[in-house]
């Protein structure tokens, strides 16, 4: 199994680590990655592994084998040559694009709590994102903004804890996505607080680990998307 590093600590931007394997497809498998596989509505990371005589193959994106216990890291078009089963590498993320994803992830989860609803869906890109709402009646643009950055300019401490599936299973209502399952498998289940009372879900992703650190947000447009599908989409005010 690969050991995933982003899930206790996100804020590492590269690590050391061994080749365990390479798939059929050319996927180089590690047995610890800092790198995120594609999931919780968040695009895979990308970036390099450096190997021990400098060079570098470039991954341009990271994604799980189907039973979720190993993550592939994919050689981009000018990946360069295959590690040996064995070899060392010294893995980088593209740490400036995680950092936004980690940024957009939070507030997401922010303006998720802010409404008080549960989200239908999320995407996370590279210049605009969006989250859907379990909601009837369109929320008011510029309520939705200020309650976003009243939470993120309270400078609200984001952690992370864990319980087990039973435990989930007994607190239903700790899930506020209704598109995406929680993380399971290990028996246990990955929770992100965001303050100490303002929100906690299930979240397999990366976050920032101060509500501060998400910084200006615009609410861009909100649309509607089915009777009970509210669309809001945002960007970072960089």
């Amino acid at each position: 199994m690969t050991e995933p590093l982003y899930r206790y600590d996100s804020h590492l931007s590269t690590c050391e680590a061994r080749v365990t394997g390479i798939n059929e497809r050319g996927g180089i498998l590690l047995d610890r990655t800092i790198f995120f596989a594609t999931g919780d509505d968040q695009p895979g990371d990308t970036g390099e592994l450096e190997r021990s005589d400098g060079s570098h193959i470039a991954i341009g994106t990271t994604v799980f084998s189907d039973d979720k216990s190993e993550i592939t890291h994919v050689p981009g078009e000018e990946g360069g040559s295959l590690p040996e089963i064995g070899e060392i590498v010294v893995a980088h993320i593209d740490w400036p694009r995680r950092y936004r994803h980690m940024r957009m992830h939070t507030a997401l989860h922010t303006i998720c709590a802010a409404i008080q609803t549960k989200t239908t869906g999320a995407q996370i890109g590279a210049e605009e994102r969006r989250i859907d709402l379990n909601m009837q009646d369109p929320p008011d643009r510029n309520a939705v903004h200020d309650a976003t950055m009243k939470a993120i300019d309270a400078d609200l401490a984001v952690t992370s804890e864990w319980i087990t599936d039973e435990e989930l299973d007994a607190n239903p209502d700790l899930i506020k996505s209704m598109s995406v399952s929680p993380p399971r498998g290990s028996g246990l289940v990955r929770l992100v607080r965001i303050g100490d009372t303002f929100d906690l879900q299930p979240c397999g992703g990366t976050h920032v680990k101060s509500t501060l650190e998400i910084g200006p947000v615009t609410i861009t447009k909100i649309e509607k998307k089915g009777r009970l599908n509210r669309r809001i989409r945002i960007r970072l005010d960089e």
